[in-house]
């Protein structure tokens, strides 16, 4: 029961303080889950973010369920996402609740936009984190190529690419395993 409390409020204290949505976290989720806690590896929440951007629901919460899943089974998993919505209920509740027009109040919009700023810098510093551990050959950086410009130019579905880099994955780590025999 203690770890499941302990997820609960993980959690809840990133998505307290996390705006900018799932990207945002993951600089947060490096420190907290990686570094300080050690419950699972750099790469396991790369894989985690790239499966959660291929199925429906928010990012964030489908973090939270996986790694919650990790540590205590479906009951972590459910505490996990509780902790990522929990706080976002509760200031969506105050502010439907209390404020009136709560978007066009000055202090909010300075806010936001300061805030604004600090999630781009919080995920360009995620971004380059990736950087370092994904495009480590030729062929990463092709794969990161060819999904960059296919985001830009076409209109597919990010699982799309995720698929397609697995299969060229798979394929690449196939050759490679023939290769050495």
């Amino acid at each position: 029961m203690r770890m499941l409390w302990e997820i609960y409020v993980l959690f809840f204290k990133m998505s307290s303080v996390t705006f900018g949505g799932g990207y945002a976290m993951l600089p947060i989720l490096q420190k907290e889950i990686v570094e300080k806690r050690n419950w699972i590896s750099h790469e396991k929440i790369i894989d985690y973010y790239a499966v959660s951007q291929g199925l429906p629901g928010i990012i964030a919460v489908n973090v939270a369920i996986f790694i919650g899943r990790e540590r205590k089974g479906a009951l972590g998993g459910i505490a996990g996402a509780m902790g990522i919505v929990s706080p976002c209920l509760i200031i969506i509740t105050f502010i439907a609740a209390f404020l009136n027009n709560f978007q066009e109040l000055p202090i909010v919009r300075s806010a936001f936009s300061g805030i604004a700023v600090c999630v781009a810098a919080l995920i360009l510093n995620v971004v380059i984190g990736l950087w370092k551990k994904a495009v480590v050959n030729t062929i990463g950086l092709l794969i990161f190529c060819v999904v960059f410009l296919g985001m830009i130019f076409t209109k597919l579905t990010p699982i799309a690419f995720v698929l397609g880099a697995a299969v060229v994955g798979i394929l690449m780590g196939k050759m490679t395993k023939e290769e050495r025999r």
